[in-house]
């Protein structure tokens, strides 16, 4: 990717569309077997998709030091096991990412020269890669690896948001995917990936692949055809409720005095007793459980009244 190429680089990458099975179309494998994809087309995943990859611009270009291009391409549904024989025998990085809440895991996987070309500018270098790719990672490019885990799970976070709340926490990286704990070579797996492309450049590819059994909670979501910021609120509803809410009545008291007694004198107290009390300057007055403010007592109208002298701000918490 850091090395320029022609211009005319073809930006999508090539699929063997005959064995995997297309976006929203129920693959059912053998007579018998279970159903591939249970949800149909999957719209909002694929909405989540482009949400996402406007979001993977902020992460790659301070690693790359360039502007890029970033896009969704659309999405497939296949067993993992074709997958992975879809992929090249190269150094690749397989990055599991804990969804909470719960413990399904999705997959981050990346090209490993295009790990080991971001390593390079991380340290100062051009992005060159060995021309002969190790058989494992560096801990240095596992560290790297972690590094764009971490930084990928917050607008992955952001990109779920509209459908569901989770959170992305990246693992141990793993060069050989037999190594991934509780996936198995038969789950089917929905497999989004993303171009990323800097000039003229030779694009590489991110894939994010998600368990099938980690969505199904959240298939009426998943199949929607209508993605959206919601609307503004009606103006004469929200009127409305504002007048019913201004409306809403409060038991205000005030607490004049306090006196503490021994527990003789209460144990003595007859009808005629004057328990002595002294009433301070400022008496605080409560809405509910809450400290309105503080007042002076004192007389308005004929009636026994309390002047406000403070008033609590309740969203600052201090005295006006």
């Amino acid at each position: 990717m850091v090395n320029e190429g022609s211009a005319k680089t073809r930006e999508r990458r090539d699929r063997d569309r005959s064995t995997a099975p297309k976006q929203g179309v129920l693959h059912q494998g053998v007579l018998g077997g279970a159903k591939l994809n249970p949800f149909g087309d999957l719209h909002t995943l694929q909405h989540l998709s482009a949400r996402f990859a406007r979001g993977l611009r902020g992460v790659f270009e301070p690693l790359l030091r360039q502007e890029v291009r970033c896009w969704a391409e659309p999405l497939v549904v296949q067993r993992f096991t074709d997958y992975r024989a879809e992929r090249s025998d190269a150094l690749t990085a397989w990055l599991p990412l804990i969804m909470t809440p719960g413990m399904a895991q999705a997959l981050c996987i990346m090209d490993g020269k295009f790990v080991l070309e971001m390593l390079d500018m991380f340290f100062g270098g051009t992005g060159a890669a060995p021309h002969v790719l190790p058989s494992e990672f560096s801990p240095a490019a596992e560290a790297m690896v972690a590094r764009i885990g971490q930084m990928i799970a917050t607008p992955l976070k952001t990109a779920w948001e509209p459908m569901a709340r989770f959170d992305f926490l990246p693992t141990r990286v793993e060069v050989n995917p037999a190594m991934i704990v509780d996936l198995d070579g038969e789950d089917a797996m929905i497999v989004t990936r993303f171009g990323i492309a800097a000039g003229n450049a030779k694009p590489v590819f991110l894939d994010l692949v998600y368990p099938v059994s980690a969505l199904k909670p959240h298939a009426p979501s998943l199949t929607a055809k209508v993605v959206g910021k919601s609307a503004e609120p009606d103006p004469a509803w929200r009127n409305e409720l504002t007048r019913a809410a201004m409306n809403v009545r409060f038991p205000i008291r005030s607490v004049l005095a306090e006196p503490v007694v021994k527990l003789t004198m209460l144990m003595d107290l007859k009808p005629g007793d004057v328990i002595p009390i002294t009433i301070s300057g400022d008496v605080p007055v409560m809405v509910g459980n809450n400290r309105l403010g503080c007042g002076t007592v004192g007389t308005s109208n004929g009636f026994a009244a309390i002047q406000l002298t403070s008033i609590t701000r309740f969203d600052e918490g201090f005295a006006a």
